[in-house]
């Protein structure tokens, strides 16, 4: 009788979420620790359990293709199903488990945690969004707006006290002890490096525009919400989970400033921030 080799475990944490990967190749695990450095930590209870199947590029294979980019997440029952053309994916979020089959490429696991966690912060009341976050003083502020506006300029201007969380996506959960909290991702845009794995109150959402001088402006309630839904990171193709998305929006939108802020691209502009406060 031949006993299966022991799976090599790989914990990831990212705003108090636990997943731990369970793979058989050790070279994919020591991968994905470097990928996701300063978010893995062996953890004895993890949220949530990932069977962790690496198939080889080329391997003929009816899901992972190597060619299809539409992603699909649907849900079946009370599991959910991710496909792409380099990973295919089940989890069930009530029992905790799930497993993964991709191709062995950091960018393959990066989608699958990212779509993973739209979903389970959708279900909490959070949200994962397109937008660079930071914090200074205590406090967390997040910064949006469609690409090219200056989420990764103004993570660069940011001062040597602040702490960068992210400056391509950004972690926003319910705070136990009320409002919301912003939370380290190591989700790295133009920077190519991971956020800090810490977090703080949000203190305001900043939907950013270029211009000759800084100055922060309200916006409309309703731009507001329209601001936040735009820049939601979200894939699923679920009347049930849309619709607490909407309820999400709205929800962060009545507890946290959201505001536009015009800014000079240079190190004044976080004056004002601190001055806003």
């Amino acid at each position: 009788m031949t006993t299966a080799p022991a799976p090599f475990p790989l914990d990831i944490g990212i705003g108090g979420i636990n997943v731990r990967l369970e793979t058989q190749s050790p070279d994919f695990a020591q991968m994905m620790a470097a990928r996701f450095r300063g978010f893995t930590a062996p953890t004895g209870a993890p949220h949530y359990v990932f069977d962790t199947e690496v198939v080889p590029l080329g391997t003929p294979d009816p899901v992972l293709d190597g060619t299809t980019t539409e992603v699909g997440v649907h849900r079946e029952g009370s599991a959910w199903r991710l496909t792409c053309g380099d990973f295919e994916a089940r989890f069930d979020p009530r029992a905790g488990r799930g497993r993964v089959r991709l191709h062995p490429s950091p960018y393959s696991l990066d989608t699958v945690l990212r779509i993973l966690h739209t979903v389970l912060l959708a279900e909490e009341g959070g949200m994962l969004m397109h937008a660079s976050s930071a914090v200074l003083d205590g406090r967390a502020w997040l910064f949006t707006g469609v690409s090219g506006s200056g989420k990764t300029t103004i993570s660069r201007l940011a001062p040597r006290d602040a702490r960068v969380l992210t400056d391509e996506m950004s972690f926003v959960r319910r705070d136990p002890a009320g409002g919301y909290r912003a939370h380290g991702t190591p989700f790295a845009g133009e920077l190519s490096t991971p956020g800090e794995n810490t977090s703080a109150p949000l203190a305001g959402i900043f939907l950013l525009a270029k211009g000759e001088q800084n100055r922060i402006d309200p916006l409309p309630p309703a731009q507001a919400v329209r601001t936040l839904l735009a820049n939601v990171l979200y894939f699923a193709r679920d009347d049930a989970l849309t619709a607490r998305v909407f309820d999400n929006a709205i929800a962060l939108a009545a507890a946290v400033p959201v505001r536009r802020l015009t800014f000079y691209p240079d190190h004044r502009v976080w004056d004002l921030l601190r001055a806003s406060a």
